[in-house]
């Protein structure tokens, strides 16, 4: 996790999935954004939730609880085998497989636009309760994590200007949730129906995207809202 970050007017969070590993059923690739089909995905593999990674702006090390530890320079592609023999040890075998390394003109996150997730952990912490467990806020992979706010009240802000200490963004759209937050991070097993708890709000949403107006750095305290 990061302490501070510095956000640019368009664009996404700095290193938010420059990379992606391509299966043998993936479309053509011409080197833009591609939709996430084409991707190995946590939706497909819940062990794939379990991995956590280090980037020093060359070296991206990967850890997971059954696999172990590699380290790939991923613009490298003579390492690429090195990924996926590592893959091999949680990707099973009957899924498609993985081919390589992806790297497009744009970052390979859920849609097109150069959007950044803004997460609430008062909805966290309403999600967490109707559980009746902890649950890691990393079941959510969000960019930004605010707190004082209300639960679900992230979504009044949607159409609205919002600012992040010295930025300013313009909240876009809900952030629809798929099965790969049924998986627990520290496992990779699917141990909570998250789905099922976000529907007894009637709806399937959690977090927001909004895009950057106005960059800047932010760091954790910094003052957030309308």
């Amino acid at each position: 996790m990061l302490d501070t970050v510095t956000l640019t007017a368009g664009q996404c969070l700095p290193w938010d999935r420059v990379w992606a590993v391509l299966h043998d059923r993936a479309q053509q690739m011409d080197g833009a954004w591609a939709k996430k089909a084409s991707f190995l995905r946590g939706v497909t593999e819940p062990q794939l939730m379990a991995v956590t990674s280090t980037f020093d702006g060359t070296t991206l090390t990967l850890d997971h609880p059954a696999a172990g530890q590699t380290s790939i320079n991923p613009d490298d592609g003579g390492e690429a085998p090195a990924l996926l023999d590592w893959l091999s040890r949680i990707w099973p075998a009957d899924l498609p497989a993985p081919t390589g390394i992806y790297r497009a003109n744009a970052p390979l996150t859920d849609v097109p636009e150069p959007w950044i997730s803004i997460n609430n952990l008062s909805s966290h912490r309403a999600v967490q309760d109707r559980a009746g467990q902890d649950l890691s806020i990393h079941r959510w992979r969000g960019n930004l994590w605010i707190d004082g706010l209300a639960p679900w009240e992230e979504f009044d802000w949607v159409g609205k200007e919002i600012s992040i200490g010295p930025t300013r963004l313009e909240v876009a759209e809900p952030i629809t949730r798929c099965k790969a937050t049924m998986a627990n991070p520290e496992t990779g097993k699917r141990d909570v129906d998250t789905l099922s708890l976000l529907r007894t709000w009637n709806h399937q949403e959690f977090g927001v995207y909004a895009r950057v107006i106005e960059g800047g750095d932010i760091a954790v305290g910094d003052p957030a809202g309308r």
